[in-house]
């Protein structure tokens, strides 16, 4: 077996810090690198289950591995944590397209010419401003729990 020529990140404390890196945007994938303060050429990877089952997981995290471990000695970022998140697209593509991709995005973030930041989350909603015990557990969207009859009005 190849001795690999970075070390895994494994710790999500490495993962968080390299988002605060460049980033490169690919179809399959996006490329993350972030300066680790001399702790040697380092890469992790990352599929959610979003992008599919297991076996697809699973598949494209070998795919990614073989990248690397071909293209990090020549072409990574020395004292440089690189982090590989998988994209849909990144599925069923083409092996050798990907090897450019990377390529090219790893020229990308050792030029600094990194996307712009992502905006704050999508999707993320404000705090709710009362609990449901404060609303009143099956109450109308008109205020009155109950029947439809009007409340007298004092004289």
């Amino acid at each position: 077996m190849t001795q690999i020529p970075y070390q895994i990140l494994s710790q999500r404390s490495d993962f968080l810090a390299a988002n605060k890196g460049t980033r490169v945007a690919r179809a399959g994938f996006v490329l993350l690198a972030n300066r680790n303060a001399g702790k040697g050429v380092r890469a992790g990877i990352t599929v959610t289950k979003r992008i599919g089952n297991a076996v697809v997981r699973n598949r494209m995290k070998r795919r990614f591995r073989a990248l690397l471990r071909e293209l990090l000695p020549e072409h990574g970022l020395p004292d440089t944590d690189h982090v590989l998140i998988g994209r849909e697209d990144g599925i069923e593509r083409d092996f050798a397209l990907l090897r450019e991709e990377l390529v090219a995005a790893l020229g990308r973030a050792r030029d600094g010419k990194g996307d712009p930041p992502r905006g704050p989350r999508r999707g993320k909603r404000p705090p709710r401003k009362h609990s449901s015990a404060e609303r009143g557990k099956g109450q109308a969207k008109g205020g009155q729990a109950g029947s439809s009859v009007p409340e007298p009005v004092a004289p």
